[in-house]
């Protein structure tokens, strides 16, 4: 059995997500935009920098915590 991924009613503006398919990671990013109605989610992916639509049906959708940014040197 397949592990069950966030639904598109748990997502909210700016949750960082991984959407991962088969055991690898397709995308990661921060969510831009969701559409419960159609089960659909925009996300700013961070490899691109392009926004990306996701299927929560088509893929496994994970929380992820947001990576501390480095300090500025001194």
């Amino acid at each position: 059995m397949e592990a069950q991924g966030v639904l598109t009613g748990q997502l909210r503006i700016g949750d960082q997500i991984e959407a991962w398919h088969n055991g690898k990671l397709f995308h990661r990013g921060r969510v831009m935009d969701v559409v419960p109605a159609l089960e659909l989610f925009w996300i700013l992916d961070a490899r691109t920098g392009t926004r990306k639509l996701l299927d929560p049906e088509a893929l496994e959708i994970r929380h992820v915590e947001e990576q501390a940014k480095p300090l500025a040197p001194a």
